[in-house]
Formats: structure tokens, sequence, C-alpha cells
């Protein structure tokens, strides 16, 4: 039997949902053809999806298990470039990940998250106070004017970026995920990431704080090593990108599904159902992360039934996985913050399950909570359908979220 051609990914990622869909239909495991003409395995269930992301014959190393790439057939041009080509915990592998992740175990233990709660509320504040300083029935894009100075502000307090960075930070952050859909793209903005990280680790070097990236210049490894150079720059790129990126999405995409599904948003003004609810039936129907470029694998392996051979790449759809019929049922492509069981893999599962998770959490519940109590009548100022997709099949979410604070005029 001739093998079906492989699905080619929208690279703007107009319909996550709908493609994700017709990848399932394929099967669990089925190829793809990624921006550049690569090929991949689409994972889109949430069993075999589980079970690649704790099982050590699966890397995220390209220096290492990627052949394309270490044979230089990957240009360093190519669309999705920084999402691989790091050196950062993101990509580590073995020992190198377990070492990377306990040297930087210490800025995301739940004691320091407990610390972030008064700067993340006093953050949350000064957003809404501003936010009741526009006149009634005036449109207000929420994404742009909460959801997104939120957690920039957060991470960048966090790591302790300066103030005079923070606005080339965060130029930075959109253009690598939403804007690197050219070559060309994608080489300046990788290029100009690295100015960045040299640049904010030269300044704590000469000015240490009380911040992570301090803490990263000088924590040391039981055998007395450090992160290298290229691995603390490395780091400090991933933490504000990942920090940043997938707090907004979570947020945004929160607020847009209670708007839509008003009477999900009746169930919590009501106490039927708690914020945290609202967060991982988010997590769960609208991952802010749909795809994270790659994985690849050790050696020759079969999952359900598939063949993948050893250096094949992999792509993990997290989002898909949320929505895994054989887990959700039939209503899996439903939000319902009742739902007994939440089961996602938003931020990831086993070796490479993200630390920063419950300052995620610890954000999105604050943010939604504090919104909502302020303006108890926000509604949609567009129809749901003219909610238009981010620009990458990476991130899940809407380019604006047009809103009425106090209600339509």
């Amino acid at each position: 039997m001739t093998e079906p051609a492989p699905i080619v990914l929208d690279p703007l990622g107009q319909n996550i949902h709908a493609e994700s869909a017709r990848i399932r239909r394929r099967g669990p495991v089925t190829r793809v053809e990624l921006p550049g003409g690569v090929l991949a395995w689409s994972v889109t269930g949430c069993s075999a999806a589980r079970r690649l992301l704790a099982d050590p014959r699966v890397s995220r190393d390209a220096y290492q298990h990627w052949p394309a790439f270490i044979n230089g057939e990957i240009p360093p041009d190519w669309p999705l470039i920084t999402w691989v080509a790091s050196r950062s915990i993101t990509n580590a592998y073995g020992q190198e990940h377990a070492r990377l992740r306990k040297l930087l175990a210490d800025g995301f233990t739940g004691r320091r998250v407990a610390l972030m709660r008064p700067s993340v509320e006093k953050a949350t504040a000064d957003l809404l106070d501003r936010l009741a300083q526009v006149p009634r029935g005036e449109v207000v894009d929420l994404r742009a004017q909460f959801a997104h100075p939120l957690p920039a502000r957060v991470i960048c307090d966090l790591l302790g970026v300066p103030d005079r960075l923070r606005p080339a930070a965060g130029r930075l952050i959109d253009l690598v995920a939403y804007g690197a859909a050219s070559p060309g793209t994608a080489g300046a903005s990788a290029a100009d990431w690295r100015r960045l990280a040299t640049e904010l680790v030269t300044e704590k070097q000469r000015e240490p704080g009380e911040d992570v990236i301090t803490d990263l210049i000088t924590v040391r490894a039981d055998d007395g090593s450090r992160l290298s150079e290229d691995e603390l720059e490395s780091t400090v790129l991933t933490l504000l990108r990942a920090g940043h990126l997938t707090v907004l999405e979570l947020i945004s995409n929160a607020v847009a599904a209670l708007l839509i599904h008003p009477d999900q948003l009746h169930l919590v003004q009501e106490g039927q159902a708690g914020w945290d609810d609202v967060v991982e039936e988010t997590l769960r129907a609208d991952s802010p992360v749909e795809h994270l470029p790659l994985h690849y694998a050790v050696a020759d392996m079969e999952l359900d039934g598939v063949r993948i051979a050893q250096g094949d790449p992999i792509l993990i759809s997290f989002g898909a996985a949320g929505r895994d019929p054989d887990l959700h049922g039939a209503t899996a492509e439903e939000f319902d913050v009742t739902r007994a069981t939440k089961q996602h893999l938003a931020f990831g599962h086993g070796y490479h399950y993200c630390i920063g998770a419950p300052l995620g959490r610890m954000q999105a519940t604050t943010a939604l909570a504090a919104l909502f109590t302020r303006f108890p009548s926000l509604s949609l100022a567009v129809p749901a359908a003219d909610l238009e997709p981010t620009a990458t099949f990476m991130l899940n979410g809407h380019r604006t979220l047009p809103v009425h604070l106090t209600g339509a005029p």
C-alpha cells in the first residue's frame, strides 16, 4: 500500500484545531511537512505523546540526534531555527539536561513562586487601574493591554531585565513567535536574540542583583561546574520567551473562552467552579502551545504500530493531546469548566515538564480572578467568528481580543 502524502502544516496556523483533527484522523502517528519542506512524525494522541515524552530514546538535542541538522542540511535561516538550535535546558538531553535542570531549579521553587505573588497582584492591579480609565463604550484590545504586559513584566522582574532593555525583549519575543514566517526574518531575529542575551548577561555580571539571571551566573553544580556562556545566554532567552508567551496565550485564551461561553463564566461567578478549573480547562481545550519543535528518535522505535527510524524528527502536538477523544470522549472539543478530568500536556510531561508551570498557573488565576471581579460585565466587541488567529502554527491564540469592559454601549 502506498503511504499517503504528508500533511503540509499551515505555517500561519489559521485553523489549528481543525488541522490537528485532520492529522488525528490519519492516526495517532503520521507524517507531516514543516516549513522548508522538513518532514516529521506528528503525534496527536495523548497516550502516545506521554509515552514519548517519558522515553529516554527520545531527545530534543538536534546537535546530537538530528542527522539533517548535524550534516548541514538545515539552513541557518530556517524559519524554526531558533527553536531547535538553542543549547538551553529546553533542548538538552540525558545527563546534560539533568544538570541544567538542577541548576535552574532554585529559580522556580514553590517558595519563590509564593514570594512572587504580591508582585503579580500589584502588576495586575496596575493594569486594571489603567483599563478602568478607558471611556465607557470604547473598545479595548485586552490582549495588548492586559494579557501581554502582565507576564512580560513578571518574567522581566523575575529575571532582572533592566527597564531600558524590556521594550527590545518584548519586540523580539513577538518576532520570534509570530513573525518568523520567512527565512530572512528568522535569521535576523536569531542574531538579535543573541545580542540581547549577551547584553543581559554582561550587565548582570557587572551589576548583580536579587534575580534569576544573577543566580544562573553564580550557581554551581555538585562537581563545581557552572553554566557555559552559551548555555547561560540560551537559557536566559528560553526563560524570557517561554515565561512570557505561554502565560500571555493562557490568559487571553481563558478570557476568550469565557466570553464565548457565558454559561461557563456564570458557573464560576456563582461559585460552581473555580478559577483553577478555568485555567486547567483552558490548558486542555486551548493549550497555549500547539507544537514545540522538535524531538528526535535516538534509536529505531515503534509507536502504535508505526516505525520511527533513528534520527527522525518528531512533532508532538500538545494542543491536540488535550482534545484527544480517546481520553476525553465525544465532548473533547467542548469547553467545560466542570469537566471531571481535565488531563492535558500543555506544560509537557516527563523529563521536560515545564519548571515554570506553577508560576504560570499562579499568574493566570490571579489575573482572571481580578479581571472579572473588576469588570464582571466584560464582553466581546466582535462576533467570536471574527477573532483572528495568531500567525503561527506553534502557538494557539488570537491576534487581538477586542472587548467592552462594562458591556456593549
